[in-house]
């Protein structure tokens, strides 16, 4: 197992400060980067924990704070063990920050976590991939959208609102894309119907980008978070296995 070195750092950014989370192997050897995209609850130690296991597989890894413009990771004060349904108010909390953070807002910070990750000792010179979950697929398919030079693999996991009817749909950067992409939806998600599932392979197809989706059987949105009430073992592994594979095509 290879040895990770995990550390808070802070980006800067046209609008302040990102506070983030930068693991990497130990070896002082730069390996190719990560830009792996919160969900709804943010930077916390499931995050970290799982960009530590992205490192020890040889991968220098960042998680920004997508919610910085709110205040420092933890923007919201979460249990051990996060239920939703037991806890609603949580969601009343989160729901006006996720909304604050447009598509335009976004898009300006993805940039500058590339353009901070270009200059990092840590990282090894050439495209970065992407990995998201819940709102962080989305925000992986515009990155890959907006920064096709910069981006070479994208994945999305139990992502939400990917291919809506509205004129800002991450769906409608497919066109741009250069990356290969991959998706694994979670089961009867009300927040990915099936007809956005259908909406999205399509516009993908017919821009000719390199892409596979699968539903996860039995897995509900949220399935890899395992400090959530959603966690699905199976789903999560088969995430690992889909991601990691994604990773070593790429690099």
């Amino acid at each position: 197992m290879t040895s990770v070195q995990g550390t808070a750092v802070d980006i800067p950014t046209e609008d302040g400060v990102a506070d983030a989370y930068l693991a990497h192997p130990g070896d002082g050897v730069p390996r190719p980067a990560v830009l792996l995209f919160q969900d709804a609850f943010g930077l916390r130690p499931q995050l970290r924990s799982m960009a530590d296991r992205l490192a020890e597989a040889g991968y220098t890894v960042l998680v920004p704070n997508v919610f910085y413009r709110h205040g420092r990771a933890p923007v919201f004060e979460l249990p051990e063990f996060i239920d939703p349904d037991a806890r609603p108010e949580i969601f009343e909390k989160i729901m006006p920050v996720m909304q604050a953070l447009t598509p335009e807002l976004a898009m300006r910070d993805a940039g500058a976590y590339l353009r901070w990750l270009d200059e990092r000792p840590e990282v090894a010179d050439g495209p970065v991939a992407l990995t998201g979950y819940c709102m962080g697929a989305r925000l992986s398919l515009l990155t890959a959208g907006t920064y096709p030079d910069r981006v070479a693999a994208a994945a999305g996991f139990h992502g939400g609102r990917l291919a809506t009817d509205t004129p800002d749909s991450p769906h409608l950067v497919a066109g741009n894309i250069t990356a290969e992409l991959y998706f694994g939806h979670a089961d009867d998600d009300p927040s990915l119907p099936p007809e956005q599932i259908e909406r999205l392979a399509t516009a993908l197809t017919e821009a000719g980008v390199r892409h596979h989706y699968e539903v996860y059987d039995g897995a509900p949105h949220g399935f890899t978070q395992a400090d959530t009430a959603s966690y699905h073992r199976e789903g999560d592994e088969r995430h690992w296995a889909a991601l990691l594979d994604l990773l070593k095509r790429t690099f």
